[in-house]
């Protein structure tokens, strides 16, 4: 989660920080997820796709590799289409951030993960990460996000990617 680029957007009125997130599946369709917790607050806990800033002059798609790289040691990656879009605003680590997020397919067969490359903050409020099949993933309890995960991913097995990508609605905690 580095801190990246911003720009602006009408939905919230504020420099919005541009991030990719990666829908990273698995040969058997799973999809790894990070677990967080507020650093603070180490019993509030949360699933999410693994992802952060743009940096410099990266693309999206870039910060997409480059991201799941340093957040879960997996390299082998091939990078598809833009699923879904959207603006999130969140307290997290005692700053509310304001992000534009671009959300990539991408499939792997190297399935070990490392959190060897995390960032200071990353390692202070990174619990894991998991492989969750799709059913798992509709019968949880615990918070993810994106909050319809479950349902976009079922969709996106079902029909495959979207010929453009979805504009989900604002989530803003």
């Amino acid at each position: 989660m580095t801190t990246g680029a911003t720009g602006t957007d009408n939905v919230l009125g504020r420099p919005l920080r541009k991030a990719a997130r990666v829908v990273l599946l698995d040969p058997e369709d799973r999809v790894l997820l990070m677990h967080g917790f507020e650093p603070a607050e180490p019993d509030r806990r949360w699933w999410f796709t693994p992802g952060g800033g743009l940096e410099g002059e990266e693309t999206p798609a870039e910060a997409a590799l480059r991201e799941v790289a340093e957040e879960t040691g997996i390299t082998d990656v091939e990078l598809g289409p833009v699923l879904w879009r959207r603006v999130c605003s969140f307290v997290f680590d005692g700053r509310r951030w304001d992000q534009e997020e671009w959300f990539f397919l991408a499939r792997t067969r190297q399935t070990r993960t490392v959190l060897t490359g995390l960032t200071e903050l990353e390692r202070r409020s990174t619990a894991g990460l998991r492989w969750w099949s799709s059913a798992a993933l509709s019968a949880t309890r615990e918070t993810v996000y994106p909050t319809r995960l479950a349902e976009l991913l079922r969709t996106l097995l079902d029909e495959g990617p979207p010929s453009t990508p979805i504009v989900l609605a604002p989530e803003i905690a």
